[in-house]
């Protein structure tokens, strides 16, 4: 009687559309809920002799409400639980089961998570910049998968390790940083340090993970970082001061420069003119030659010594009496 109701039973839920149980098809495995940097990951291994088009279904649930499904139908090994409604402070717990056509296997249940204490803390960002003998320390906290480090926790305090490129036993730490900003003082110039990184919290027991290491090189001599400030400004001023002249001043500036060449009055009158006006076309007429006759008398006049004719005497003795020429 009791074989003939499971049986009823079981037909009546297929005909519904709902999954079966069956005890031939196996859970997953190594089911574990995760969280890094406030996300909340379930994740498993498929069961024992996994078959082909084998999906999951992923529910999570919080202290104070019911299981919610995360992931449906799923062919991946993990489901995010991150982009639903969840807290920073909940105590979260996870399940997940396979499903082969109608068939679904049991739920497999992961641990508990409590997100504010059992998050791990990603590694910060650090960056270094050096002025004469110092350098400058500056860390950019791990971005949370929603809310800030600093939101979720009050007391964010870093732990700051340095030392000489090589020297990495020689290393000196200054923990309990409340700044974002450190100055590491008395250091030796022209010399390389390098520096890392970790976070700790009052609530979460476990540090962050270490920053990278991060090298710099201290410079030559102390430099006042005002004086480059300064510097950029006058030279940026004198820049646009430079500009608003040009602008200003450009047609007086483009003359002085280029100068325009003028030319006399007639000169541009004669070349503006109209081909049919009798300047124009007494240019193009041939110019006509004026010439007066000349003559030259050559008279009995005696030429004593000494007399400038005296020279050229010969030379008017020998001409006709009259000369015409041209002029």
């Amino acid at each position: 009687m009791s074989a003939y109701i499971c049986v009823v039973v079981l037909t009546v839920s297929a005909l519904g559309g709902a999954t079966v149980v069956s005890e031939l098809l196996s859970r997953p495995t190594n089911v574990r809920l995760t969280s890094h940097n406030l996300n909340l990951v379930l994740r498993w291994d498929p069961p024992e002799g996994t078959a082909s088009g084998l999906v999951y279904t992923a529910m999570y649930k919080s202290s104070v409400t019911d299981y919610r499904i995360g992931c449906e139908n799923t062919s991946s090994l993990e489901c995010d639980f991150s982009t639903l409604k969840i807290s920073p402070y909940g105590n979260y717990t996870g399940r997940v089961r396979a499903q082969l056509g109608e068939e679904s296997s049991n739920w497999a249940e992961s641990n508990y998570v409590t997100l504010d204490t059992d998050t791990f803390i990603g590694s910060p960002t650090v960056s270094l910049s050096s002025n004469g003998a110092t350098l400058e320390v500056s860390i950019q906290d791990p971005v949370f998968s929603f809310s800030t480090l600093r939101n979720v926790y009050n007391g964010v305090t870093y732990n700051i390790t340095y030392w000489k490129k090589g020297q990495n036993e020689k290393a000196r730490s200054i923990p309990g940083i409340q700044q974002h900003q450190l100055v590491l003082s008395d250091l030796d110039l022209r010399t390389k340090y390098c520096v890392q990184v970790q976070i700790n919290t009052d609530r979460n027991s476990n540090p962050s993970q270490p920053s990278s290491i991060t090298c710099e090189s201290t410079a030559n001599e102390q430099e006042a970082p005002w004086v480059a400030a300064m510097v950029a400004f006058v030279i940026m001023a004198v820049v646009v001061a430079l500009l608003v002249v040009a602008v200003v001043y450009w047609k007086s500036i483009s003359q002085f420069l280029c100068p325009k060449d003028a030319l006399p009055p007639h000169f541009e009158e004669s070349l503006l003119a109209h081909p049919n006006s009798n300047m124009y076309l007494h240019m193009q007429s041939p110019a006509e030659e004026i010439y007066d006759p000349i003559s030259i008398i050559a008279g009995d006049r005696t030429v004593e010594e000494g007399d400038p004719l005296e020279a050229a005497g010969s030379s008017f003795s020998q001409q006709p009496d009259v000369i015409v020429g041209e002029r």
